[in-house]
């Protein structure tokens, strides 16, 4: 018998059938061991020796497949034709030779670039042995991360209170967003006018744009002000203009290569709207295929752009059935991959059925929408080029002093235009010259002729800053400096995301003030580190690796001693001089220069400190330093910042019209909030402002209505019992005996009833899912329980879906989509998870039963659930060290 070991379920039961009953597909569902989340699992002292451990749902599955194994007189590991697939191949031979499952059994690798019949068996056909050289480049890229996570993060957490984590290159892809903001908040906008005139040449009227004046030619930024446009423009309505050349010159534009990961992230952005993990997710479902017939496409992590010659005439084939031999180039399109050691797989993303043509398949919209994507730019890719005319007029005075200019351009043959036309960036408004392509048609004109002048527009610009990166243009970015890999690209995003360092606004990065302070700090005392071109030296040298040219512990050498001497030495820092240098690093940012020139570092509450930076428990916050004589604080945000402080800091709101005592507005560390003593109270009675309400408008009535609460709503009809709505750390809340159920806003909670507040109760209790008072929206609805009658339920849970039924949640399989799953095979999950339940509730009378016993035994027996959730927490720490 011969065992296959691949990732995913999916793929397994579809090469299951390729392959036939002498052969026994099981998949390992991903990676099944990984470096554990705690100090010590690299030991440089021991020649960076790894401590792995397996994943505890990893554990039964391997046993499954070390079962198999004794077994079989072959195993194949067939898993992913990448880096991080050949790592899972030696994980899984390195547990079952420990598990003593393999003696005497032959072990082979194959990879196939497709899930396709023929794919397969060609791949089982030649073996090869487990490419070390792969799975070393692997590991040192995994202790790399590791290392510099494990070290640096806790630095960060003792020196800059509410950092959450750094990465090797997550930190240098948070610098590039923030140093594209920086730029931004550098820039200043340069007036400049444009001047466009309407003429006509014994034709219809053509619109030509000023090039020449007094002599000089004009580039786009060369008429500075609004006189020097209207001398421009007197001197046009002055000129007698002749055609002095016309210039046609034949244009061929060729089409893109075949998609590659991150080429492929980056379309799907500008067309389809989709972030890098959507695509992905996507891309593997048609990956594995999603019926009988295998995958619909080739392996999604590569960045070769090549193509098999089987794939291009397929290509070629279509091309000629659809748009006719015209459209067929005489030879066939070969692209070369530019990176200098393309370490993923190696062919372009294509379809592997290219006849196979997207209208004629049924798939859900996402999968549809990037299978037709795909397609179209490997059709396009093969297709003749696209001829155009372009056509250039100069028009002139007798003098040469003056010049206009018309462009124009037609499409003769569309090309592969008929099939695809890739997306384009926005680009910097103003800071460049050259032409546009102009796509206007011209009438037919003579050289020589009299043009005279029939209209003349003059109109003001001003430049822009740089666009702020949107999904694709940071990957595009990533991939010119050479930083992270195809397969990285998606968790590096994701990442910056979790970790709360950017946000994102209109498809756009945002870096937050914890973004900043990070990449300030990291700027300030690991610099090396976080430089671009090192990062992508580093990416060479890993590449190195993979290619056999470089021992992968001399890497992590080289690497180590120098960032362990920056690690201490950054720990042994004053905190003192750590917020001196972040003061002087950030200074622009968090004390940006007010228009009447005073000092805008001064307190504005006791006029006589000065504003800096300082830090709590709870992360950074801007403070006077008069403290404790001057308790003024607010948020490192600009003061004029969207959700920051109102200019000044704090100011009075007024009088509350039924106590009679001020009402003040307050800027704290947290940020703004309202306060009003309470007579017979010492401390204030407070309340933070919530989102999206701006401290500069606040009102008074506002602010008492803040104060206000929590206020009642009425007796529930049932029991009796109060119910109240306030304005909680998770938002805006109704609260019944002890039931919180979220409201749509803030001001529901001033004018909800007793109707409406009895209904979302209701239905938080039932586990409803109207509104926000209740859990999310299920993906999918079953129906009832066959035996309990509870509803059953498909939800998006944080950790991936999964199925619920009254108080049980079980987790969906992996490979499982969940719009999939049905009543047969959730009502299984449900009764194994309903199973599992009980016994963990059994051991906790179990320990509380010996109250005699020692004191210091209690603790002891806590422990064990303690360690139980450690396997949780390196896939976190895995992420936050990408």
């Amino acid at each position: 018998m011969n065992l296959v070991i691949v990732e995913s379920p999916a793929k397994a039961k579809t090469i299951n059938k390729y392959l036939g009953p002498d052969f026994e597909v099981l998949a390992s569902y991903g990676h099944v061991r990984d470096l554990p989340s705690k100090d010590g699992s690299v030991k440089p002292d021991e020649d960076f020796a790894m401590e792995w451990e397996v994943d505890a749902k990893a554990s039964k599955r391997l046993s499954e497949i070390a079962e198999a194994a004794k077994r079989a007189d072959r195993v194949i590991l067939a898993t992913d034709p990448d880096r991080e697939g050949e790592a899972i191949s030696w994980h899984v031979l390195d547990v079952l030779t420990k598990k003593k499952a393999l003696k005497d059994t032959h072990v082979e690798r194959v990879t196939f670039n497709a899930i396709t019949k023929s794919a397969v068996l060609e791949a089982m056909a030649n073996p090869r042995q487990l490419d070390m050289e792969l799975v070393e480049a692997y590991l040192a890229r995994r202790a790399l991360d590791y290392l510099v996570g494990f070290t640096l993060s806790p630095v960060l957490w003792r020196k800059l209170p509410g950092a959450r984590s750094a990465g090797r290159v997550q930190s240098v892809a948070l610098r590039i967003v923030v140093d594209r903001e920086m730029e931004i908040e550098r820039f200043k906008a340069q007036e400049y006018w444009s001047i466009e005139a309407d003429l006509a040449a014994d034709s219809p009227p053509f619109t030509t744009r000023l090039v020449k004046h007094e002599g000089k030619r004009i580039q786009r930024l060369d008429i500075p002000s609004e006189a020097v446009a209207f001398a421009a423009r007197d001197a046009i309505k002055a000129g007698d203009f002749t055609i002095r050349s016309i210039e046609k010159k034949p244009v061929r534009r060729f089409p893109s290569p075949p998609f590659t990961t991150s080429t492929l992230q980056q379309e799907a952005s500008r067309k389809l709207g989709f972030d890098a993990q959507r695509t992905m997710r996507a891309a593997q479902k048609l990956y594995e295929g999603v019926d009988e017939t295998g995958g619909l496409i080739t392996y999604m992590r590569t960045d070769g752009v090549q193509t098999t010659p089987e794939g291009i005439a397929q290509a070629r084939e279509v091309i000629g059935e659809t748009f006719g031999p015209a459209f067929v180039p005489a030879e066939a399109r070969y692209y070369k991959t530019k990176a200098k050691n393309a370490q993923e797989a190696h062919e372009a993303i294509r379809p592997t059925n290219i006849a196979r043509r997207p209208d004629s398949l049924r798939l859900e919209s996402d999968l549809q929408r990037l299978y037709e994507l795909i397609w179209k730019r490997m059709v396009a890719s093969q297709m003749e080029a696209a001829r155009l005319d372009r056509t250039t007029v100069e028009i002139e005075t007798p003098d040469g002093q003056t010049g206009l200019r018309a462009t124009g351009q037609v499409v003769t043959f569309d090309g592969f235009l008929a099939v695809y036309e890739e997306g384009r960036d926005e680009k910097q408004k103003g800071a460049e010259s050259e032409e546009d392509d102009d796509s206007t048609r011209l009438p037919a004109l003579k050289e020589g002729a009299k043009a005279k002048v029939e209209a003349i527009r003059t109109e003001q610009h001003f430049t822009e800053p740089p666009p702020r990166f949107s999904e694709a243009t940071l990957v595009k970015k990533l991939e010119e400096l050479g930083i992270g890999r195809p397969s990285t690209y998606a968790s590096i995003l994701t990442t910056l995301r979790d970790r709360e360092y950017v946000r994102m606004d209109k498809n756009r990065f945002y870096p937050e003030d914890k973004g900043r302070l990070v990449t300030a700090f990291l700027e300030q005392f690991f610099r090396k580190w976080v430089e671009y071109d090192f990062t992508a030296a580093l990416e060479t040298r890993l590449d190195e690796v993979s290619a056999g040219e470089l021992n992968w512990k001399v890497l992590l050498r080289e690497f180590w001693t120098d960032f362990h001497v920056a690690t201490q030495a950054a720990g042994e820092l004053r905190t003192t001089a750590i917020l001196d240098a972040l003061n002087e690093s950030l200074g622009p940012h968090i004390f940006p220069m007010k228009e009447d020139g005073s000092d805008p570092r001064e307190c504005p509450l006791c006029k006589q400190g000065q504003l800096s930076l300082k830090t709590s428990r709870f992360g950074a916050f801007v403070g006077c330093s008069r403290y404790p004589d001057c308790k003024f604080t607010r948020p490192v945000a600009a003061p004029d910042a969207a959700d920051g402080g109102a200019e000044g800091g704090d100011r009075e709101l007024g009088v509350d019209p039924v106590t009679g005592l001020p009402v003040q507005l307050k800027i704290g560390r947290f940020g703004p909030y309202v306060e009003t003593a309470v007579e017979g109270e010492e401390k204030p009675k407070r309340s933070s402002l919530p989102k999206g309400w701006s401290p500069a408008s606040l009102t008074l009535d506002q602010a008492v209505r803040l104060l206000g609460l929590p206020r009642p709503v009425g007796d529930h009809p049932e029991d009796g019992k109060p119910i109240t709505a306030g304005l909680g750390r998770y938002g805006p809340f109704i609260l019944h005996a002890g039931t919180y159920a979220n409201v749509a806003d803030i001001d529901e909670v001033f004018e909800i009833g007793l109707n409406r507040a009895v209904v979302l109760l209701a239905e938080k209790r039932a586990g409803g899912f109207k509104g926000r008072g209740a859990a999310v929206a299920p993906l999918k609805d079953l129906g009832a329980h066959p035996e309990t009658g509870e509803p059953v339920h498909v939800m998006a849970g944080r950790f991936g879906p999964y199925v619920k039924s009254g108080k049980i949640n079980a987790t969906i399989p992996k490979g499982t989509a969940p719009e999939d799953l049905t009543m047969e095979v959730a009502v299984p999950l449900l009764a194994a998870r309903a199973l599992a339940a009980p016994s963990k509730g059994k051991k906790a009378p179990a320990k509380k039963a010996a109250p005699k016993a020692a004191a210091a035994k209690k603790p002891a027996a806590k422990k064990p659930a303690a360690k139980k959730a450690a396997p949780k927490k390196p896939a976190a720490k895995k992420t936050a060290a990408e």
